[in-house]
């Protein structure tokens, strides 16, 4: 397994964490706390990062320190927080004081490493263990597994859990064999996770409830449901009762196979034992029925659920809305995507994508134009079956004569990695009557630095200025983070003080990355700079 070396990520740098917490500046001077009491009060109480943050500041200036186990409190309320990335660096800090971090401070590093998809690092934590003479354990263990499966590199899982169990390097627990048959089940490697189920039954680490509804999943979505049906009775018989989350996965099974008989039997097993539909029930029936073409019984089921008082969440409205739009049924689908904000629902991309594509097959690309611009301004990320929607719309209804149709197909074809298209494209714009404007040259910039082109990124840019047009925030970024990913840091810092100086922040693109070379990159002032000019107000913006 790759692995990042110990003495690289755990260097002592005299840029330590608090140095920068200290740059940074937060809304609110930290705490005076003076005693172990006060440090608990204020642990109780903590509501976000920035209370974190500055009780952090507050107890590293103690003397003397506060005990280790206060740091660990204080590490789980970031972790609860789910800023992964703060959490790793404020476990480097503390690696750094003068108190002796113990197993549990080291889990949580490597807890926070898996969660931010950084398992090599998590790994360098392990050498850690055994660097201070401590001995990893179950949780260790646990979390690199899991963070190996939610990066797929499911090979080097299994590579893993065997050499756990030839080498006993510890007890294993239910959490590790639930982690690993989830993982398998999750990859399609059903078959391997029924056997490790089977190990588990003969041994004296017993499956519960979580690993048979695993290894049911796996099965329903293998499309073998009589085996996961026969699974299910082999558990009950063994005395595990079932939950709603295993009912919910037959009923989900059967729906996708229209096997309308054994949905029902199960609904109503799950009545009479007294165990109530949730929103994943509802929501896998409304999706079912749409798929069945009978769009009105779905939505009867979606005020069923109201009437029930499970609020529909954004897959319930977005299933409805497929079923909606498969139908050609556009006002109505519109009136569901509308209607979610009555729940405060937010759409997702695949709510987006499914208006669009309906629009689209109606003809109607100006509507779905503006809901790709409606996406946008809501900070969602257009992906490839965005664009792809799209191009085919534009393409069928003969519609390239605006500028941001253009742009849009440009944009798709730098997603597609197929800058030079692009290129092209804009090449051509002149004979067609038609001026770039901020969003073409953003695109075309964004589509150089994917490249590593910087040069041609500045001949942008310089065009864009020549052009009368001005950069907005997003330009900035884009060329920031492009220099910054290639090592042009000078450069970097250039256009960060031209972007600060034009009253734009920061993206938390952008503020991830300059943190995450902080930590990476040595005897390089220019990184710190940067985050140095950040202001308070600016950090705020930018978080």
């Amino acid at each position: 397994m790759n692995q990042v070396r110990t003495s690289h990520f755990f260097s002592h740098s005299p840029l330590r964490f608090l140095s920068v917490i200290h740059c940074f500046g937060t809304k609110k001077s930290a705490t005076n706390c003076n005693s172990r009491e006060e440090i608990k009060v204020v642990l109780e109480n903590i509501r976000d990062l920035d209370d974190a943050l500055c009780l952090y500041e507050n107890m590293v200036r103690m003397r003397p320190l506060p005990c280790v186990e206060q740091f660990n409190q204080l590490l789980s309320c970031v972790v609860n927080l789910k800023d992964y990335s703060t959490g790793i660096y404020l476990f480097k800090d503390v690696c750094n004081l003068r108190i002796s971090v113990s197993e549990y401070t080291m889990n949580i590093g490597i807890n926070c490493c898996c969660l931010s998809d950084r398992v090599n690092y998590g790994f360098s934590i392990l050498g850690l263990f055994f660097k201070r003479g401590c001995v990893p354990n179950v949780v260790t263990f646990s979390t690199l597994l899991k963070g190996l499966f939610r990066e797929n590199r499911i090979n080097e899982a299994q590579e893993l859990f065997t050499k756990i169990l030839r080498e006993g390097m510890c007890e294993l627990s239910v959490v590790t064999y639930g982690t690993v048959i989830d993982g398998l089940c999750k990859a399609g490697n059903t078959a391997m996770a029924i056997e490790l189920l089977r190990v588990m039954e003969k041994g004296s680490c017993k499956p519960n409830i979580h690993i048979y509804s695993s290894v049911i999943d796996g099965l329903c979505k293998d499309r073998v449901i009589d085996s996961a049906v026969k699974l299910f009775a082999e558990m009950t018989e063994k005395g595990i009762t079932p939950n709603i989350v295993t009912y919910n996965i037959l009923v989900c099974g059967f729906c996708n196979l229209g096997r309308w008989r054994e949905v029902k039997m199960f609904l109503k097993e799950m009545m009479d034992c007294k165990i109530c539909p949730d929103v994943r029930t509802f929501s896998t029936l409304i999706d079912a029925l749409c798929k069945e073409g009978l769009v009105d019984e779905a939505k009867d089921i979606l005020h069923l659920m109201m009437e029930r008082n499970v609020v529909p969440n954004v897959v319930s409205y977005t299933a409805l809305m497929d079923g909606y739009c498969l139908q050609g049924r556009m006002i109505e689908a519109r009136n569901v995507f509308d209607s979610m904000a009555s729940t405060n629902t937010a759409p997702n991309i695949n709510s987006f994508n499914i208006l669009i594509n309906g629009y689209c097959k109606k003809m109607k690309i100006d509507d779905a134009v503006h809901l790709f611009r409606e996406m946008r301004l809501k900070g969602l990320t257009p992906d490839i079956v965005t664009y792809s929607t799209l191009l085919q719309g534009l393409f069928r209804n003969g519609e390239l004569l605006h500028i941001s149709y253009y742009n849009i197909v440009m944009d798709g074809f730098c997603k597609a990695e197929n800058f030079h298209k692009a290129q092209s494209i804009f090449s051509d714009l002149p004979s067609k009557g038609l001026e770039p404007d901020v969003i073409t040259y953003t695109i075309l910039i964004k589509g150089c630095c994917q490249n590593g082109l910087l040069d041609e990124a500045k001949d942008f840019l310089l065009k864009m200025e020549q052009a009368s047009l001005s950069p907005d925030g997003f330009t900035y970024n884009i060329i920031v983070q492009g220099n910054l990913r290639r090592g042009k840091y000078d450069d970097a810092s250039k256009f960060f003080e031209e972007m600060c100086t034009k009253g734009f922040f920061p993206d938390a693109s952008t503020f991830a990355l300059l943190l995450d070379l902080l930590g990476t990159v040595e005897h390089n002032p220019t990184i710190l700079k940067m985050i140095q000019k950040l202001a308070p107000s600016t950090l705020k913006q930018t978080l």
